[in-house]
């Protein structure tokens, strides 16, 4: 199945800074976890777009990212708050659509899936969306967060801040991936994107 539209402009953003990536990458629970539950964690969790970069150190070395291309933008109060009250988003359990970060047991397989694919405990993990509404800092500084990512960093990052970076790094060259090439086109064509 061909990826979300965000996870291809992830997937062109991170390469044009360097990174190699891999798309929906599977995980859940080990059964062996005291908390495990067959009826609810048998069903697999993928993490979107998983970045490595060959010559950089330390966390941003690998980025894990998940992408929430909600259409109605994507506020870090309103979901921590869904999330601490047991409220839904969308029709779904708001800790649901966050497990990895709300749920130790998938917190747990998160991290050992990045580990199992990079061979590194240490990586960034990234909410990238649709749009931004309110302050990234409320989601990129949650100690809970930070925490269920074993003390890695998470980072925030909207779609117009990848697409323009994007736009800004193309060259003539033929593009990669199918967005490059339609930014490519885009400009051929003499049309500027420009952020609000």
């Amino acid at each position: 199945m061909k990826e979300d539209v965000l996870e291809q402009i992830v997937e062109e953003y991170l390469s044009h800074r360097g990174y190699f990536v891999r798309h929906n990458v599977k995980f859940l629970p080990d059964k062996g976890h005291a908390d495990y539950v067959t009826n609810q964690d048998s069903n697999h969790s993928d993490i979107d777009v998983i970045g490595i970069h060959p010559t950089i150190t330390g966390p941003e070395r690998i980025m894990a990212v998940s992408c929430k291309s909600w259409q109605s933008g994507f506020n870090p109060k309103s979901v921590i708050k869904a999330i601490e009250s047991g409220g839904k988003i969308g029709g779904s359990s708001a800790s649901k659509r966050f497990r990895e970060l709300t749920s130790p047991k998938w917190s747990e397989a998160f991290r050992a899936a990045v580990l199992r694919e990079t061979g590194s405990s240490s990586f960034t993990y990234v909410t990238a969306v649709a749009r931004l509404k309110g302050a990234a800092q409320d989601w990129e500084t949650r100690p809970a967060f930070i925490e269920a990512m074993g003390g890695n960093p998470i980072k925030l990052i909207e779609f117009k801040t990848m697409l323009m970076e994007i736009q800004d790094t193309l060259t003539t060259t033929l593009a990669s991936t199918e967005i490059g090439r339609m930014v490519q086109i885009i400009r051929a064509a003499r049309i500027t994107l420009v952020a609000e």
